[in-house]
């Protein structure tokens, strides 16, 4: 057997030994770098896809859908009429299984507003599809969908709903079945509205909802104390024409639009009859801000007065006129209502609200100054106001030497309230006139003026406007410390040619604060019949001045007008003109 011994191999000297240490360490190394490189890529990955996703929404949710009309705003941001998804109810008569008799008694029993009656003959009469209610709320369209009547249907439309109901419903208006405005804002600014680029931007108003409220408020508290037909009332910037709040009474609620009744018919001149004219006295809808049209009264003599300053005729306040008698005229006999029997001055001839000195001083003005004047106010024409729903004034065609004389304190002109707001906002705020509007205006923005009376006159004005609330027929209406103007306006209704003693239009016209005038405040009760506290009285300076004072002491500090005991208008130059034993408050 043989041995076979292998001779080992020579050991390389040359290969250094390896180091166990800086292996392992590479390969944690290596570890760690894929490690943080997927931990990267899943980073990125989620990154991507949240900005994806991101994008995604973006693209899906920003773009708001665009109503199909814009919404309505008051002018700080209150919503006033915007469109939502409502619910109507309608009949398919072929499918209905129920006595149409029984169902219309079970409708009105949830709708009592409406009769049976009226209930059964949609049901009943005319095509296969009808509408039995255009509007209803969930309420009331679950319980119609309680009666199990599969002829009945809800489907959903778009409709517009104004959230604050009856508030300032005559101004905002309504939107008629067709989608346009029927009336008010909604009416005059219908493309405006409706224009595609613009329906996402609300319209802004210049009203303010809180002041609009009150006023609604203190006028129907008025109307019902007095029981009166209607009553009016507007709050006017008079430095920009704004109209702060506009109100007509009775109102109505553009959410349930109640039916116009049909007027009577009239006899025309060839004996055939034809449709009437609705009056404010038959719709609630009527505006009587701007649809209805009065004499105004003696609310009309400041502005004679301030005219008669400007022509020359009036040229101190110390000069005294004859109102010892009656002013008999072309058969005509002009008288005061509370005659003091003696000369008066031009202070006293406005505290006292003197026909007599008023005819004379206009007399001696004539025709011309005064025709000017008016037409310069636009007393000639419907109101400078973006409504539609306006009335025409009854401007005299012929002036004889009485039109002059009795237009000068209200009588054989009618005009709309909302002419007096602007014709007094030119004769406080300095003698300019401006347009009203009834949106807010924009910072800077260029408005249109004319001057109506010298800024001396509107200055000395203010000063006799001032005397009337604190001394003269405007007491009642002295809201203490916010330093009320005014002048009363009482005028009997036109009827047959001739005037109806029993029926009267109270107005007090005023401005405040009177040192500088910011706001005109108009308001009128139609045919007031006298308060529990003054019972039979119908003129103004008992039943209209009394609201006056109520809403600015309501008001005021909200539109930045605080009661000052110590700030007023300085009168003592006029007061010392009045008799010693004048009565003060």
């Amino acid at each position: 057997m043989a041995t076979i011994i292998a001779r080992p191999e020579p050991r390389d000297s040359s290969k250094e030994p390896i180091d166990l240490a800086v292996v392992a360490h590479g390969r944690i190394m290596l570890v760690l770098l894929i490690f943080v490189a997927v931990t990267l890529a899943m980073a990125g990955r989620m990154i991507w896809m949240g900005v994806a996703a991101g994008a995604q929404s973006v693209r899906s949710v920003s773009p708001m859908p665009v109503p199909h009309r814009a919404d309505i705003v008051d002018r700080n941001g209150v919503p006033l009429a915007r469109n939502i998804d409502g619910y109507a109810i309608a009949v398919r008569r072929d499918r209905l299984l129920g006595d149409p008799r029984e169902l219309a008694e079970k409708l009105h029993a949830i709708f009592p507003d409406e009769p049976a009656a009226s209930f059964y003959k949609k049901m009943t009469s005319g095509g296969q599809w009808a509408y039995l209610r255009t509007r209803a709320v969930p309420r009331e369209v679950a319980a119609v969908n309680a009666l199990g009547e599969i002829g009945i249907e809800f489907p959903r439309e778009p409709e517009r709903l104004y959230p604050q109901r009856t508030l300032a419903a005559h101004l905002i208006g309504f939107v008629n079945r067709d989608g346009h405005g029927g009336m008010g804002v909604e009416r005059a600014f219908d493309e405006r509205l409706t224009e595609e680029a613009m329906r996402g931007t609300p319209l802004t108003l210049s009203i303010d909802a809180r002041v609009q409220g009150a006023l609604e408020d203190e006028l129907a508290h008025g109307m019902a104390d007095q029981k009166a037909k209607g009553a009016v009332g507007i709050l006017l910037d008079s430095q920009n024409g704004e109209v702060i709040a506009m109100a007509s009474l009775p109102t109505f609620n553009p959410n349930r639009l109640e039916p116009v009744p049909a007027p009577p018919a009239v006899m025309g001149a060839d004996g055939k009859l034809r449709p009437g004219r609705i009056t404010c006295d038959m719709s609630p809808r009527c505006n009587r801000v701007v649809q209805a049209r009065y004499e105004l009264g003696s609310a009309f003599k400041p502005l004679s007065f301030g005219i008669a300053m400007d022509d020359g005729v009036i040229t101190s306040m110390s000069k005294r006129y004859d109102a010892t008698a009656p002013l008999q005229v072309g058969g005509y006999s002009i008288r005061d209502d509370h005659p003091l029997g003696r000369w008066l001055t031009v202070p006293e001839a406005l505290i006292h609200s003197s026909n007599i000195v008023t005819a004379r001083i206009a007399d001696e003005m004539g025709k011309e100054p005064l025709d000017k004047a008016y037409r310069a106010l636009e007393f000639d024409r419907p109101a400078s106001i973006e409504l539609r729903e306006q009335a025409g004034t009854l401007y005299p065609r012929t002036w004889y030497r009485t039109t002059v004389m009795t237009t000068a304190y209200g009588h054989g002109i009618a005009v709309t309230p909302m002419h007096l707001a602007s014709a007094y906002a030119a004769l406080v705020n300095g003698g300019v006139w401006h347009p009203a509007t009834v949106i807010k205006r924009k910072p800077g923005e260029q408005i249109e003026s004319r001057r109506v009376f010298s800024e001396a006159t509107s200055a000395r004005m203010r000063q006799l406007l001032r005397m009337i609330v604190l001394t003269g027929t405007g007491r009642n209406a002295n809201a203490e410390g916010y330093r009320v103007g005014g002048k009363t306006g009482t005028a009997e209704k036109p009827k047959d040619g001739g005037y109806a003693r029993r029926s009267l239009v109270s107005t007090f016209a005023s401005a405040f604060p009177m040192e500088n005038p910011r706001y005109v405040l108009i308001m009128m009760m139609d045919e007031p019949q006298g308060s529990a506290r003054y019972p039979g009285i119908r003129t103004a300076a008992y039943t209209v001045a009394p609201v006056v004072k109520a809403f600015v002491s309501r008001v005021g500090p909200l539109l930045g007008v605080y009661p000052e005991a110590n700030r007023d208008i300085d009168i003592s130059e006029l007061q010392a003109l009045l008799p010693a034993d004048e009565e003060k408050e």
